[in-house]
């Protein structure tokens, strides 16, 4: 049902995980928003692949969550401010980081906040995997005439290759779903490589570099044979980043290799909310401008109620899946 701005209601509603691959949804009051905080009328929240291990029930994960939690890639309409914020008002369009956005509303500090331009509007746009890549590609030191493999063409893996072949860059992509690897050539990659057989990629790539391999190489899946295979694939004083989220136990890394390639090593990880801040206004300004196009990456959308099958397809990833949104108000 739609809700302007001025049909407020005292309630909201939101999901809780209450256990392993199962969730419900609840009604609860309205958040009031504190000093310096806004309370933002979410139209959506993007589904980030990092909920599955909790979604999967870990010895470590908490039941049940808190409500909306998990969710913090939110954007939607300020309807409420409270004192000292400025230069937001009721009305205005943003992006957030928060992280309590599988919900109707939420609550953010001014300074998690990204307005949205007009000439965004209608689009959905979850600003923290969208600022993410941004600050990967920077810590990636990605320079015209390198060549970039970029191991799992996901969401993520899509848009650094956008933004690497954008910026001058051979870019080899490799990922299992052939239409992850279409994907990845409609966004510009030279090469793409089916993720199969480890030493059959490694021989492709070591051919098609002349025996050099990659300047910069790009692991964003979380997994250790991706991880194996990125460093296999990263040149002698090349640049391995590591952009997957590793969160389902310790990892081992071939060291001999690392050492013996003197390899500089990047955990690609933000945890200062201002870098993310600084990564999201990039990506809003270069999509406003039309450098940037990351709306037909959006290939499902699930209402607010039907978080679960949203988690799910993001844990299955099936032939033709990209990014899962929730849609918590049209």
């Amino acid at each position: 049902m739609n809700i302007s701005i001025s049909q407020r209601t005292d309630t909201m509603s939101a999901a809780i995980v209450t256990g392993p691959g199962t969730v419900r949804i609840e009604t609860l009051p309205l958040p009031q928003p504190g000093r310096g905080q806004v309370r933002i009328r979410l139209e959506g929240c993007g589904v980030c692949a990092s909920n599955l291990v909790p979604w999967a029930g870990p010895e470590w994960m908490q039941f049940p969550t808190e409500p909306g939690a998990l969710g913090h890639e939110g954007w939607g309409i300020i309807d409420a401010v409270g004192e000292d914020v400025h230069g937001f008002a009721p009305g205005d369009r943003v992006a957030a980081l928060s992280y309590h956005a599988y919900a109707t509303h939420d609550i953010a500090d001014q300074s998690a906040i990204a307005p949205l331009p007009a000439s965004l509007a209608g689009q959905p746009f979850p600003g923290e995997p969208l600022g993410c890549a941004f600050n990967i590609f920077r810590r990636s030191a990605i320079s015209p005439g390198g060549t970039v493999a970029i191991v799992g063409i996901g969401f993520l893996g899509i848009l650094l290759t956008e933004l690497a072949s954008a910026a001058g860059a051979r870019v080899i992509a490799i990922s299992r779903r052939p239409s992850s690897l279409a994907a990845a050539k409609q966004a510009g990659a030279s090469q793409v490589i089916p993720m199969d057989d480890h030493w059959r990629i490694i021989e492709e790539v070591k051919q098609l570099t002349g025996g050099r391999f990659c300047d910069c190489v790009i692991e964003a899946v979380g997994k250790q044979w991706p991880l194996d295979l990125a460093g296999e694939l990263t040149k002698e004083r090349g640049r391995l980043v590591v952009a997957g989220y590793h969160q389902d136990g310790p990892r081992q890394v071939n060291m001999q290799l690392w050492n013996w390639r003197g390899l500089d090593v990047i955990n690609a990880h933000e945890r200062d909310p201002a870098v993310y801040m600084r990564g999201m206004n990039e990506a809003i300004e270069a999509t406003a401008a039309g450098r940037f196009s990351p709306s037909r990456l959006y290939t499902h959308r699930f209402p607010l109620e039907e978080l679960g099958a949203a988690l799910d397809i993001t844990r299955d990833r099936p032939e033709g899946f990209i990014k899962a949104l929730v849609i918590c108000h049209e």
